[in-house]
């Protein structure tokens, strides 16, 4: 018998590479121009689908906030901020930054003890990329990866582009490392760029002068702090280590902070037409996200740093936030599971998705802060993800008091937001199935205003109503008033609600074919 199904299904494996080899020459490769690049999916339903994914900002800068003052702000630019001394460097106050006043007192005066001195003390002995991955699984991410190069042009892999890189100073490669175990959860892999700012970051570090010319590969070649001109050289080592991460590491998503709107055209189409291409040659759909002006919406995901849209978009975007700092801090604070929720669901709801960031210990592990935080997300996604996972917006996104004022980048910093049990989010499964989700726990009767019988915004009977987690039956009510919803005796999770509402579904008559139909 095994003679006979050994072949059958060599034949079936050689067909099926050989289709799929086929499949991916059909498709016309991208050209370094808009016009062709705007033909791609930018948004692939895998991307649409995840709703949820962490990145990590972990790297040699973590370590020099060790010791720093718990009540004092220190900018996460530290290898930037750390030579701002408010004279060579003014800022301002005329002050000079808490970085450097921090910096100064633990390593001695930035030109003597400059960044790089920080990276030969990178310590790596508390990563653990299984733990990793199995937390961010564990979390209801469905993408996740590594900050692959923050602005001080360290390369959190093992590079053959720089020698400023993880396994020189560390011993490690958490982007190879990072990538075996989160596929293996089923997750896909992404990267995060920041390193097109790299050319203003360490310009105050060349203010300062005495930098050995043998370091410009780390910290680009000599330049004034007005300088928005990179030069020929910093073009190529930008385009080499973001070529080889991707040749290497074939992630399902680069995802690039900002400045890189500031480079020239040509950088960005050519690396767009490369990656997307390299997505064909992958025989999988690849997607790219971005801040500012630095692609278009149909050729890229657009990314609001700690904000949103307060509205709805057409095209699918991204969030990208933080529970507290970006890097390491002592005595961080950081934003509840209730929070985090609540922004996920108002985000998802306008057809948006969160990217999370993890702060991890200079050391490499996850502080238990953070980890209860992601299992108690994970927690409330178990019981709702029907709510998240693979929905569409739905005819409007909400209902109730608490809005955003305004949209766009870094709202979360102007406003505090507190969702209210009046406040409901709505998602969309399907033409028959959306669910209703309340953002605190209802007291006694949940209106919903937007069902009402006067409002058109529902054409079609609710057969059923339930209450994600629960058994209990939903007594429910359509009136004038609203769907009045009593509240259940128990709820199953203490943060949002989801109530799924399956619907009868919109018909037509038919009218034509028989020609007695038409007779009067």
């Amino acid at each position: 018998m095994r003679l006979i199904k050994r072949p059958s299904l060599f034949l079936f494996i050689l067909v099926f590479c050989v289709s799929n080899y086929i499949n991916s020459q059909n498709r016309e490769s991208f050209k370094e121009n808009w016009k062709s690049i705007e033909t791609v999916n930018q948004a692939p339903d895998w991307f649409k689908d995840a709703k949820f994914g962490i990145y990590a900002h972990w790297g040699p800068v973590s370590s020099a906030f060790e010791g720093a003052d718990p009540d004092k702000w220190y900018a996460g630019w530290h290898g930037m901020k750390m030579y701002v001394d408010g004279k060579i460097v003014p800022q301002p106050n005329g002050k000079p930054s808490n970085n450097f006043v921090h910096h100064s007192k633990k390593y001695g005066h930035p030109k003597d003890f400059g960044y790089k001195h920080i990276i030969e003390q990178f310590e790596t002995t508390g990563f653990d990329a299984k733990k990793w991955a199995d937390l961010f699984a564990k979390s209801g991410a469905k993408f996740a990866g590594p900050v692959a190069m923050h602005h001080d042009n360290f390369a959190m892999w093992d590079s053959k582009a720089t020698r400023w890189n993880s396994m020189n100073y560390g011993g490690i490669d958490p982007s190879a490392a990072l990538k075996k175990e989160i596929e293996a959860k089923g997750l896909k892999f992404m990267g995060s760029f920041h390193h097109a700012f790299t050319w203003k970051y360490f310009a105050p570090a060349h203010a300062h002068g005495g930098i050995d010319p043998k370091d410009y590969d780390l910290y680009t070649n000599p330049h004034t702090l007005d300088s928005d001109t990179p030069d020929a050289q910093f073009y190529e080592d930008w385009w080499a280590k973001l070529k080889e991460f991707i040749d290497v590491y074939q992630p399902d998503l680069i995802w690039f902070d900002w400045w890189l709107e500031n480079m020239t055209e040509e950088s960005r189409l050519k690396f767009l037409a490369y990656y997307y291409n390299k997505g064909l040659e992958w025989n999988k759909d690849v997607a790219v996200c971005y801040k500012e002006t630095t692609f278009t919406e149909t050729t890229a995901i657009k990314d609001y740093e700690r904000g949103r849209p307060n509205q709805p978009k057409e095209n699918p975007w991204l969030t990208d936030t933080s529970p507290g700092a970006w890097f390491y801090r002592p005595g961080a604070q950081f934003k509840s599971p209730n929070e985090l929720v609540d922004i996920l669901v108002d985000i998802v709801s306008k057809n948006g998705l969160m990217l999370l960031n993890v702060p991890p210990n200079p050391d490499g592990s996850i502080p238990q802060v953070m980890e209860d935080l992601l299992i108690d997300m994970g927690a409330w996604l178990n019981i709702n993800g029907d709510a998240i996972y693979g929905t569409r917006p739905w005819i409007v996104f909400g209902e109730g008091p608490t809005r955003l004022p305004e949209g766009g980048h870094k709202v979360e910093d102007k406003v505090k937001i507190a969702y209210k049990n009046t406040d409901i989010r709505f998602t969309k499964k399907s033409d028959k199935e959306f669910f209703a989700i309340v953002m605190d726990k209802p007291e006694n009767e949940i209106v919903i205003k937007t069902l009402s019988t006067e409002i058109g915004a529902l054409n079609s009977r609710i057969l059923k109503i339930e209450l994600l987690g629960s058994n209990e039956t939903i007594k429910w009510e359509r009136t004038k008033k609203g769907l009045v919803i009593q509240s259940p005796k128990a709820f199953p999770t203490d943060y949002a609600h989801a109530f799924r509402i399956v619907l009868e579904g919109y018909t037509e008559n038919n009218i034509g074919g028989d020609v007695g139909a038409h007779e009067d």
